[in-house]
């Protein structure tokens, strides 16, 4: 009878990020990354790390999957990211020559849409920093993932301070970093705004940054269309579902047209309904096209992470999730209410 061997190859788990704190003083080609469509954490917590690292002489290169919300373009260094949908070749010559590629605020490669290709065939040392959980650890050398963080912008400033360099934390640096972990905490109300995030600001305050100004050129930063838009949306696109504690907003891609709609004016708007009284879960669904993209919050035990993943392809942590479906709007709206349905004893047990 023949025998056969087969050999099992069990990728290396991924080595801890504090051992690259020794490294930081070589010079070396450098990239940092991004999920796509990034948010106040994902460009904060990018920018603030490229700031601190220039200070070492590194070549650094921070590169966004696709295009940013225009109220981000403040940033310090914001001015020098390359899209990689608009800028394509600049970024792969960058990747190619990268010996360093952080990944930061995504926990997959997929999450960086048109990159991931590209991302995962690189020569560079992968570096992961991030806070959602079941990260593709088999893709990163080094990391640290740790989703009860607030952000990957505190994340970032941990690593800083843990690495001995908490003296270049700049200008620069605060301001980018704040940023990250004022938006991702809900401007510090969500649960994960533990005591060491204040801490942590009142350190990055000492650098002489104006956190008012920050506030300001993230939230009173839009043009009239978003506000009639937002009017719209919650006259005409809201349905409220009181005996299952439940909100829902479903968007048609003819209102993202109608209003001129861009990147970064729907920011938020799955918070509103959470203002509600009584209402557990807030769900937004919009029509983007391509695919319908969803996002998820909720208060209390609800765990819209799960709930994600079960139903709409996605994930993200307990009270903040989203997912993508390629089926038309109407079917995914009706998956939504079936699903909500479903979950009808823990979203009824509200507390008013």
């Amino acid at each position: 009878m023949a025998v056969y061997l087969i050999k099992i190859t069990f990728a290396p788990p991924m080595q801890e990020i504090s051992e690259l704190y020794s490294l930081l003083s070589q010079p070396r080609k450098v990239v940092i990354t991004t999920h796509q469509k990034p948010d106040g954490d994902a460009m904060g917590s990018s920018l603030g790390l490229y700031h601190f690292l220039k200070q070492f002489g590194h070549s650094i290169t921070v590169i966004s999957p696709t295009n940013w919300a225009a109220f981000l373009n403040w940033m310090p260094g914001c001015k020098q990211v390359l899209d990689y949908e608009s800028q394509f070749n600049a970024a792969n010559n960058a990747i190619d020559e990268a010996e360093w590629i952080f990944c930061l605020d995504f926990n997959t490669l997929s999450r960086t849409k048109k990159m991931e290709e590209k991302l995962g065939n690189a020569t560079a040392t992968r570096i992961l920093i991030d806070h959602h959980i079941e990260p593709q650890v088999e893709k990163f050398t080094y990391g640290i993932s740790n989703a009860d963080k607030s952000s990957t912008a505190e994340m970032v400033y941990d690593f800083i301070v843990g690495s001995g360099n908490g003296d270049k934390i700049n200008e620069a640096v605060a301001e980018c970093l704040y940023a990250g972990v004022m938006t991702d905490t809900g401007s510090f109300r969500f649960p994960s705004t533990s005591s060491s995030v204040h801490e942590m600001v009142a350190a990055l305050k000492k650098t002489g940054f104006k956190h008012s100004r920050v506030h300001e050129e993230l939230y009173d930063n839009f043009l009239e269309n978003r506000f009639r838009f937002i009017g719209n949306v919650l006259l005409h696109r809201m349905e409220i579902f009181y005996e299952y504690n439940t909100a829902l907003i479903a968007i048609p891609q003819n209102d993202l047209i109608k209003y001129d709609i861009r990147t970064g004016d729907t920011e938020g708007l799955v918070n509103y309904p959470l203002s509600i009284q009584g209402i557990k879960l807030a769900a937004i669904i919009i029509d983007r096209g391509e695919e319908r993209k969803s996002s998820f919050r909720s208060k209390g035990n609800f765990d819209v992470n799960t709930f994600a993943r079960k139903y709409f392809n996605g994930g993200g942590h307990f009270n903040a999730a989203g997912g993508q479906n390629k089926e038309p709007l109407e079917e995914v709206v009706a998956k939504f209410k079936a699903a909500m349905k479903e979950n009808k004893d823990q979203l009824s047990d509200y507390q008013f």
